[in-house]
């Protein structure tokens, strides 16, 4: 750029510090600032200290982390939430619950208003912890103080819900989400979708896939054949049937989950395999 009469400026070392800290080059993300503002005589910026202050943050170096933040004020530029966001995270990711809250009382005195970002991280600290009680109380706090949740906040805790086992209450949780202004997205059915066959909710994980289908959103191809195995290896055909029918409709089935189907119901003796032949036919027009 030099050579070509060019100045680089706070966005151009923004960009390149950014790039830096995305591939947690911190070491090389230091000395360009450090050349940034020695050589080229170009200040820092509030964007340039947060994309570093993340950065350590995620690699656990939250001292450096707080002595940059301290910097930047003494630059007296300006605070914002990612900064503060990125500081929480990075406490509560080494265990320093104390610490991480004692943040966002700093945060809140500097008039700095905790964000949806802010209490999605206290969420999925909660649900790490299987604080559940916590983490509900913060998602009925969230309107009250001014935050929305968004899909992100929904997802991690109907996630964290079922790695517990906890299905009925993600099941809940999932069907609030439009009484509250939130759409469910395909991560959240899928999310819910798996958690029902791990928990052999096969019914239920039936029902959550015709909604799906209707929303015009489909199972990981995986999903879907661990539970048409798994159906194939019961001997509830109607509902097997019902869920070939479902998976047809959202043209969702591949050849080897097929091929499974055709195998298992060809083993049943009597009317079934009239009544299967028809719906293959019916399925395959």
């Amino acid at each position: 750029m030099p050579r070509k009469g060019l100045k680089p400026d706070k966005l151009t070392f923004g960009a390149l510090i950014n790039a830096l800290c995305m591939e947690l080059k911190i070491k090389e993300a230091f000395k360009l600032k450090k050349d940034m503002c020695k050589i080229y005589k170009v200040p820092s910026s509030t964007f340039i200290y947060g994309v570093m202050i993340n950065g350590l943050c995620r690699i656990g170096e939250l001292t450096l982390a707080f002595r940059l933040k301290d910097e930047l004020i003494t630059k007296k530029l300006v605070l914002n939430s990612a900064i503060y966001n990125s500081l929480i995270s990075g406490l509560f990711k080494a265990g320093r619950r104390d610490d991480a809250f004692g943040v966002i009382e700093e945060m809140d005195s500097n008039g700095i208003k905790p964000d949806t970002t802010t209490y999605n991280i206290m969420i999925d600290e909660f649900g790490k912890a299987k604080d559940f009680e916590s983490a509900y109380r913060v998602l009925k706090e969230m309107p009250d103080k001014g935050c929305k949740p968004n899909v992100i906040t929904y997802n991690m805790l109907i996630g964290m819900l079922c790695k517990d086992g906890r299905l009925s209450e993600a099941s809940d949780l999932l069907e609030d989400m439009p009484r509250q202004g939130c759409k469910p997205d395909v991560v959240a059915y899928r999310t819910l979708f798996d958690g029902l066959c791990g928990g052999s909710q096969s019914e239920k994980a039936a029902f959550i896939l015709d909604e799906m289908i209707f929303k015009g959103y489909v199972p990981h191809s995986a999903s879907i054949h661990r539970f048409v195995s798994g159906l194939c290896q019961g001997d509830n055909m109607k509902l097997l049937f019902r869920v070939l029918n479902s998976l047809a409709k959202g043209n969702a089935i591949d050849e080897n989950t097929w091929l499974m189907v055709v195998s298992r119901i060809y083993q049943e003796d009597g009317p079934q395999v009239s009544i299967a032949s028809q719906l293959l036919d019916s399925l395959l027009l």
